[in-house]
């Protein structure tokens, strides 16, 4: 017996194949828009960004614009031409010499600031990210011309009475640190106009001092546990961003409205079942952005169209998470996981102020990957 043998047209396998070929190009099209739009992409290219930065001992203040990253500077290429300067241009580091009255410190082998640094009184700035510091020198006060203190991600447990001797300090950043308290003696820096104190996890109270910072433009005080607005930052006069998402707020002061130059108000991931009307009286606030899952009272008005409010409703749907970490590793890990939230919520952000109009809600689901 012979075997039986099928045969085919070899044009029918080709057209078969060339078939599916174009259909799957047409999917990585589609795919590739997809992407595009989505702000996954955005937000990996700001982690790659900081990942980079880290790596390259870059201080946090070059790349975060107002506590997000910022990635339309293109500073890798900026870093590179810059290095090249230097090697053939020592003078020429930083424009009319600043690079004299700035001091950067990166790493987690530093545990302390080097002694030397007593004597370079002349500075101006610090930026100090990323190492195992526990506390600012009393020295600090001889820093007469200080006007920036940029220190996030370090292990600063408290802030020295002494840094309220520093009179021209304009930007104090003690983000991601594990700050309890705020000393007093801060409301002594009546020039300051940006703070930030997120993501210590801690912070409960700030001092009623505060309120002389009349110049005080930038509040971030998110991932902590305030259980309310405090009233120094409601006698800021000036303040036009203030952000107190992702702590224990229940409700807004009535006197919200002492803020006439609020802008932008976010207050996602707390637990606030009412809005008060006296939102409605924020004539310059055009950005605000709530957790709506415990909400039950709204005033109309927040959400008419016709008004330059922007108004944001999140609808948060985390995944609880089963810790495994001791109380350290516990501690730093959630701070990675906020600084994470900061970054999307900057990009989401970003979005919606390129939008004419916003979605009646948005529904932002948490998830975790363990490796």
């Amino acid at each position: 017996m012979g075997h039986k043998v099928v045969a085919f047209d070899i044009s029918v396998i080709r057209g078969l194949w060339e078939t599916r070929v174009k259909k799957h190009r047409a999917w990585q099209k589609k795919e590739a828009e997809r992407l595009e739009r989505s702000a996954l992409e955005k937000i990996k290219e700001e982690w790659n960004l900081v990942s980079e930065c880290r790596r390259r001992g870059v201080p946090q203040a070059a790349y975060c614009r107002d506590g997000f990253v910022d990635t339309g500077v293109r500073l890798l290429d900026k870093l590179e031409r810059n290095s090249l300067l230097r090697q053939s241009l020592p003078s020429k580091g930083r424009d009319k010499g600043s690079s004299k009255f700035v001091f950067e410190l990166s790493g987690e082998h530093w545990t302390e600031l080097p002694d030397a640094l007593k004597e370079q009184t002349h500075l101006k700035e610090w930026h100090i990210n990323h190492t195992r510091i526990e506390a600012l020198p009393a020295y600090v006060r001889l820093f007469q011309a200080m006007r920036i203190l940029d220190l996030p991600k370090n292990q600063i447990s408290h802030l020295p009475a002494e840094i309220g001797c520093l009179k021209n300090l304009k930007e104090l950043n003690v983000s991601f640190n594990h700050l309890k308290s705020i000393p007093p003696e801060l409301g002594e820096c009546e020039n300051l106009e940006k703070l930030d104190c997120s993501g210590n996890l801690e912070l409960t109270e700030l001092p009623f001092e505060l309120s002389n910072l009349k110049q005080v433009t930038f509040v971030d005080l998110s991932a902590n546990k305030f259980s309310s607005v405090p009233i120094c930052v409601l006698r800021m006069s000036s303040l036009q961003w203030l952000d107190i998402s992702n702590n224990s707020l229940s409700d807004l002061p009535q006197d919200i409205d002492r803020l006439e130059e609020l802008q932008t108000f976010l207050l996602y991931k707390n637990k606030l079942t009412y809005l008060p009307y006296a939102l409605l009286n924020l004539k310059k606030l055009t950005l605000l952005v709530v957790s709506g899952d415990h909400l039950v009272e709204i005033p109309t008005a927040l959400c008419d169209s016709s008004t330059p409010l922007k108004f944001v409703n999140l609808m948060d749907n985390p995944i609880d998470n089963i810790q495994c970490q001791d109380g350290e590793e516990m501690r730093e890990s959630e701070q990675d996981r906020q600084h994470f939230d900061k970054e999307f919520m900057r990009a989401y952000i970003e979005d919606l102020k390129e939008r004419e109009s916003v979605p009646s809600y948005t529904t932002k689901v948490s998830f975790s990957l363990q490796l």
